[in-house]
């Protein structure tokens, strides 16, 4: 079984989410994407599979997105994801691919609807909030 998590390790939310990976038992394929951005065409697979677009992907916080004036809709789609390209910060994240699916995991939680496996044991994220009890089940 392959997991894939697109991963920035300066960041909470994909910090915790590979966390809730590896609580699972699994360990993922990781992915620093802003020291390996993914190609044009993986990030078009990507949207497709979350069935989104590449504005719902854009970050703003903490990149040029207000520099680049990217709220304008004036950017196409095709547009969209040469900015991302170019600045792999502005691309939101973790995005998790697992054999049940692919989606950005805003917040971490959310990847333990792909996990193909259940959690192994208890889980708190990095700011203290309780995920997963000693049983391995949501809180």
């Amino acid at each position: 079984m392959t997991i894939t998590i697109f991963h920035n390790p300066a960041c909470g939310t994909s910090r915790n989410t590979l966390a809730l990976i590896r609580n699972s038992g699994v360990e993922p394929t990781v992915i620093e994407y802003l020291k390996t951005p993914p190609t044009k065409a993986r990030l078009q697979q990507l949207l497709a599979a979350m069935g989104i677009g590449p504005r719902a992907l854009l970050r703003e916080k903490g990149t040029p997105y207000a520099e680049l004036d990217l709220a304008n809709p004036k950017w196409s789609d095709d547009e969209l994801l040469d900015f991302m390209l170019a600045h792999p910060i502005l691309i939101n994240r973790p995005i998790v691919e697992t054999p049940l699916g692919t989606r950005l995991c805003r917040p971490s939680e959310l990847v333990l609807d792909i996990l193909p496996d259940l959690q192994q044991g208890a889980f708190t994220k990095e700011d203290g909030e309780a995920v997963i009890n000693d049983k391995g089940q949501r809180v």
